[in-house]
């Protein structure tokens, strides 16, 4: 399916799928996260030349970006190379952007192995390392020619991973779906880990967050709702990150306790009617997301006034009206 011509997905129940859709392409490379190696056979990855990383956001850097183009030039790959990416948000980050730099671009595709992978971060074409603890500091949009989001890769994903990807799936929803999302909140509060029972929320997630970058691919306005929860949340990562906090918040993790904070700031400016953090709140922690800041508020501003999406020397911030309507302000 496509939007606009440039974000497609493919939605499938069964791994060994795959094969099919790459069929047209005559020398595919694979770079994928370590842990999951296991599913390179039931992928019908195998025999293909395949580079693992070591998918943490330590090594989410310019140096690993380098190694894997390193590799592709020694495995002989030409302009019309395809690079498959298999793995989540770390990986599929790093192995695009190796791709679009590699001889000036060449394609790559995604394979989601995570639920943040599958819901956010595989679709859309963002791509990048960090630099300093500094999220995503280097990077470049570029489309992959699919995402190919098969739920059943959930089925060994742990159950910490697990939770941090809920928080996209609910961030989703609270920008335009409200019914979803108490869907999606039953769903998780009954801690139901069945990868088939999501399905149908994963691929309206997945449509939504495509619906929203075939709109605005280079974030110039509409896609701009999608950093709900990631101002204070990559803050807090980077935080933790420099002060070597032995148990940190994961990604999806340190989003949920943003998107409270959101709805905590859209009560105080009247955006919102009172009660807004009461519920978001509640709902989280039925879900088992963490709602409270592991640290002063006060120690982010360093973070925060790197953030991306600083402009002028403001942060464009996206505050919640209700559930299913957001809006963009200047913090």
């Amino acid at each position: 399916m496509f939007f606009k011509k440039k974000v497609k997905l493919h939605f499938s129940d069964s791994p060994g799928s795959l094969k099919r859709r790459l069929r047209s392409f005559k020398q595919v490379f694979v770079v994928y996260d370590s842990n999951v190696e296991s599913w390179l056979p039931k992928l019908n990855l195998q025999g293909r030349p395949a580079c693992p990383i070591v998918a943490t956001e330590d090594n989410k850097n310019i140096k690993t970006a380098y190694e894997v183009c390193k590799w592709l030039l020694e495995q002989g790959a030409d302009r019309n190379a395809l690079v498959v990416a298999v793995g989540g948000g770390i990986t599929t980050d790093i192995a695009g952007f190796a791709a679009g730099i590699y001889k000036r671009g060449i394609s790559y595709v995604n394979v989601p192995t995570s639920l943040v992978g599958q819901v956010d971060a595989g679709i859309g074409g963002k791509t990048g390392v960090n630099v300093s603890s500094f999220k995503n500091m280097i990077g470049l949009i570029k489309q992959p020619e699919f995402t190919w989001i098969c739920p059943k890769l959930l089925e060994t994903l742990p159950e910490k991973d697990f939770i941090s990807g809920s928080a996209e799936l609910l961030k989703t929803f609270i920008l335009e779906d409200r019914e979803a999302y108490e869907n999606a909140v039953d769903l998780l509060s009954a801690s139901n880990r069945n990868p088939e029972a999501y399905a149908e929320l994963i691929e309206k997630a997945a449509r939504i967050k495509a619906y929203i970058v075939g709109k605005d691919e280079k974030e110039n306005g509409l896609r701009r709702v999608l950093n709900l929860g990631h101002t204070y949340g990559h803050a807090i990562e980077w935080y933790q990150h420099v002060n070597g906090d032995e148990s940190p918040l994961t990604h999806g993790e340190a989003v949920a306790v943003g998107i409270v904070k959101a709805a905590k700031l859209s009560e105080e400016r009247g955006y919102a009617a009172a009660g807004l953090e009461s519920k978001i709140r509640d709902d989280f922690r039925r879900c088992g997301l963490p709602v409270d800041f592991p640290c002063a508020e006060q120690d982010l501003e360093e973070a925060m006034a790197k953030d991306k999406k600083a402009d002028g020397g403001s942060i464009n911030f996206v505050f919640i009206e209700k559930i299913g309507k957001v809006r963009i302000k200047k913090l």
